[in-house]
C-alpha cells in the first residue's frame, strides 16, 4: 500500500536574479513500511524536501500525499494537525525542550494535541529505547544518544505514518550512531514503520532497502537495495 505519493513536486526560493530552484518535478512513491535513505551532495535539496514531507515548509507547486492526504492543500491549521497526527520528525540536533524531563518530551505533542498519552505505547517505547531509567531526567542531564533515543520516541508517540528523519546521527558518535540506525531498523521491522532518512553516512545508506539520489533538486537514481534492481 502506497503511504506517500510524490507528484512533480518543485521548491522555488526568491525571484528574478536570487532565484534559487531547490526541487525540479521530483516524483516517487513509497510504500507502507519501506525503509528509505534520500542521499546527495550538499545544497542538493534533500533537506528541502525532508521539511516539504514533513509539512514544515510549504511547496511551490505539485502534489505531496500522505496516507490518501493532499497536505499541500490543507490550510496552516489542518496542516499543523496533520503533522502531529501523522508525521513523525527526527532532527540531528535533538530539539528537546530543556525544561522537560524524558517523559514529558515524549509526550509533548499528544498534549499539544489535547489528547490523553497512551501510556501501554509509551511503556513500551520507554523499554525499547533504554530509557527506563531516565524518565524524570533533564535533556541537559542525558548523552546525546539517550537525547536522539527521546526524539525517537517523542516521534513515534503518535504511530505517525511517516517517520522522518534528518541527519539523526550527524551529532553522534560512531558507537551511538550504530545504535540509532540500529533502533529505527527495529521499528520499521517490527512494527512497519514507513522511514524515510535524510544522510550523509554510507553505512546507514547501505541499510536502507531504498536509496534515493538527489543532485542540483532533481532525482538522479533510485535503487531497491532489496530487489537488486534500480530505475
Amino acid at each position: 500500500m502506497k503511504i506517500l505519493e510524490i507528484r512533480n513536486l518543485c521548491k522555488v526560493y526568491g525571484t528574478g536574479e536570487t532565484k534559487v530552484e531547490a526541487l525540479k518535478n521530483v516524483a516517487f512513491d513509497v510504500e507502507q513500511g519501506e525503509f528509505v535513505a534520500i542521499v546527495g551532495p550538499s545544497g542538493s535539496g534533500k533537506s528541502t524536501l525532508l521539511h516539504i514531507l514533513g509539512g514544515v515548509d510549504s511547496l511551490t507547486s505539485g502534489e505531496v500525499i500522505i496516507s490518501g492526504t493532499d497536505i499541500s492543500r490543507l490550510n496552516e491549521e489542518k496542516l499543523a494537525i496533520f503533522r502531529r497526527r501523522q508525521i513523525g520528525l527526527i532532527y540531528q540536533f535533538y530539539n528537546l525542550i530543556p525544561i522537560l524531563n524524558v517523559e514529558e518530551n515524549m509526550t509533548l505533542p499528544i498534549l499539544l494535541d489535547g489528547r490523553k498519552p497512551d501510556q501501554v505505547l509509551l511503556a513500551n517505547l520507554v523499554e525499547k529505547l533504554g530509557l527506563r531509567d531516565r524518565l524524570n531526567h533533564l535533556p541537559n542531564q542525558l548523552s546525546g544518544g539517550q537525547q536522539q533515543r527521546v526524539s525517537i520516541g517523542r516521534a513515534l508517540m503518535n504511530h505517525p505514518a511517516l517517520l522522518l528523519a534528518d541527519e539523526p546521527t550527524g551529532n553522534l558518535d560512531s558507537a551511538n550512531s550504530r545504535e540509532i540506525v540500529s533502533l529505527l531498523r527495529k521499528f520499521n521491522k517490527e512494527n512497519k514503520q514507513t522511514v524515510i532518512i535524510i544522510t550523509h553516512d554510507e553505512r546507514i545508506a547501505l541499510s536502507a532497502d531504498r536509496v534515493i539520489t538527489i543532485e542540483d533538486g532533481r532525482i538522479t537514481r533510485d535503487c531497491f537495495r532489496a530487489e537488486g534492481r534500480a530505475l
